[in-house]
This record gives structure tokens, sequence and C-alpha cells, in this order.
């Protein structure tokens, strides 16, 4: 890739002017979508569960909530906002007119879906550091597995809105990929007690499964060096790849 950082961060820059107008509205619709979760399910389940992989069940569930808080920043940002600025705006038609190339596009917009994940799983972060639920300093390493979580889903919702024609797929999108990402994660109980071994390696395709893993070993403080590495390697790797595949997209959408 040929990326000019500051054309980069023009997109980042311009992206971030936009937010700043409407934040207040687009925050409260994600944010708090697993807040609810970690009420209605770590409050009223939990009450009849005494305890799930070790820690009581909400200890359990504030971890990898973090990274759907994550999940959601980077996602609708990464699908939706990617595909109205291309296809209805016509904003990037605008940016190709001066300097900026595709690639300083397709970085300044994975920037910026990873910096609305940081703020979305940030503040409910700092929700469960109130609560008591995530413990200090150990907690804190869940931070990088935060940012992980933005690369990988920004990563792979611009490589599916410049794949798609029309708008209406995303409904695919969110209903039959991170609807079961989202229950099927290690998110609302643990994958290594519930599977067979066999179903354990497929689960490891999942890709929210690595940056929540690693996020509970952080809140756990108990970091395990060779199940962090895969976890760090395959959400590297993967993005890599879903970046690759994006660049070729946004040179045949952008530029024909």
């Amino acid at each position: 890739m040929s990326v000019s950082p500051r054309y980069s961060l023009a997109v980042w820059h311009r992206n971030a002017t936009m937010y700043g107008r409407t934040w207040k509205w687009n925050i409260l619709p994600n944010f708090f979508e697993p807040v609810f979760y970690l009420a209605a399910v770590g409050v009223g389940v939990g009450a009849y569960i005494q305890e799930m992989g070790g820690m009581s069940y909400l200890e359990f569930l504030a971890p990898g909530l973090v990274c759907v808080a994550a999940m959601n920043g980077a996602s609708y940002e990464a699908t939706y906002n990617v595909f109205v600025r291309m296809t209805f705006e016509k904003a990037y038609d605008a940016m190709l007119t001066t300097p900026v190339e595709p690639d300083d596009v397709l970085a300044g917009e994975t920037l910026w879906a990873m910096t609305r994940s940081a703020i979305y799983g940030g503040c409910f972060f700092l929700i469960l550091v109130l609560v008591g639920l995530a413990p200090l300093p150990t907690s804190l390493l869940a931070i990088p597995a935060m940012l992980l979580t933005g690369l990988l889903f920004a990563s792979i919702g611009i490589a599916f809105s410049l794949y798609i024609e029309t708008i209406d797929l995303f409904s695919f999108y969110f209903t039959l990929f991170l609807t079961p990402l989202f229950l099927f994660s290690d998110v609302f109980f643990p994958l290594e007690e519930r599977l067979s071994p066999t179903l354990q390696w497929v689960a490891e395709l999942l890709p929210l499964l690595h940056p929540v893993r690693l996020s509970r070993m952080a809140f756990r403080g108990d970091i395990s060096p060779g199940l962090a590495l895969w976890d760090v390697t395959y959400v590297l790797v993967f993005s890599a790849i879903l970046l690759a595949f994006a660049r070729r997209q946004a040179f045949r959408r952008l530029t024909s």
C-alpha cells in the first residue's frame, strides 16, 4: 500500500468532525446495548448461577462485553456509514479529486472505525471500573484487546461494504454474522466447557473469540503467553488479509 499519513489523517479528521456534531445521538444506542446485557443477563441470570469459569457470572460476562461494545462501534461505522459515504453522499469521489488516493481513504476509514470502537469500548470499560468489575491495574491490558477488536471488525466491515452493491445486504451481515458471533464467542459461557474438542477447533475460526479471550485473560490477571500470541496473530493476520481484499475492492469501486 502507498499510504500518506497526512491524507489518511485528513480522512480520519473529516469523519471525526462530522461525528462531533452528532455524537450524543450516535453513541447512545450502541453504547447502551452491552450495558443492558450486563444488567439483564449478568444480574438476572447471574442470580441463578453461582459460578462460571471459576468466577461469578458478572465477572465472567464483563470482559467479553467490553469487546462486544468495541465490535459494535467499529461495525456500524465500517458498514452503513462507509457505504453511505461511498454510494449516496459520494464523499469519496470528492476526496479523490484532491491528492487523496484510495489507499488513504481505506487507511483513514479503518483508523476512524478503530477510534469509534475505542470510544464505545472505553466508555463501557470505565463503567466496569466504577462498579468494581474491572480489577486494576491488570484489566488495563484489556485496552489493547479492545483496539484489536476495532481493527478486526473495521477490516471485516469495510471489506464487506466495498464488496456489496446494495445497502439491503447489511441485514444479512448483522443478523447472520455478528449475532452468532455475539452469542457463540465465549461471551456468555466458556466454550471449552460446552463444546467437544472438534467443535473447539471450529470455534477458533470465530473472529470475536480471540479478542474476548485476550480481554478475559487481562481481567483475570492470568496471561497465557502461548494462547495470547495465537490470539494476537490471528487478529493481525486476518485483518491484513481482509484489508488486502478491501484495497482491491476500493480501487475497483472508487476509480471506476
